[in-house]
């Protein structure tokens, strides 16, 4: 197997509702989102895919997220805006973008440095 990671970035602000603590406020971060993703095989060019590719359709999907209030960002006009439910969104925003041949093994959102949440999903296969 084989295995391809990129790190991208986005800014936003959200609040947690019926939250008892300082995260029910209205507050932002500067969040890390970490990809993973993995093959069998490689391409002819002798790669998983490039890493370039896999940085763009990562940053199509953060886009959609960056400079905003997520409470107002569907799916998150419906339930909180969690890094654990930010990392599932991303996931199955990223997923289907990917090249047959990938995988996504899982993304990690980080909201601060000390503090991430991953997601992945257990019966994926690679082919």
């Amino acid at each position: 197997m084989y295995a391809l990671r990129v790190i991208a970035h986005f800014s936003a602000a959200h609040r947690l509702r019926d939250y008892q603590g300082k995260c029910e406020a209205l507050h932002g971060h500067n969040w890390k989102v970490e990809v993973e993703v993995v093959a069998k095989g490689l391409n002819p060019l002798g790669m998983v895919m490039d890493f370039k590719e896999l940085k763009d359709l990562v940053n199509i999907c953060l886009d959609k997220l960056d400079h905003t209030y997520l409470n107002e960002v569907p799916p998150f006009d419906k339930q909180n805006p969690t890094s654990e439910l930010i990392a599932q969104y991303l996931f199955h925003e990223i997923r289907p973008l990917l090249p047959t041949h990938v995988m996504l093994k899982c993304v990690t959102v980080w909201e601060s440095e000390t503090a991430c949440a991953q997601y992945w999903e257990e019966d994926e296969q690679a082919d």
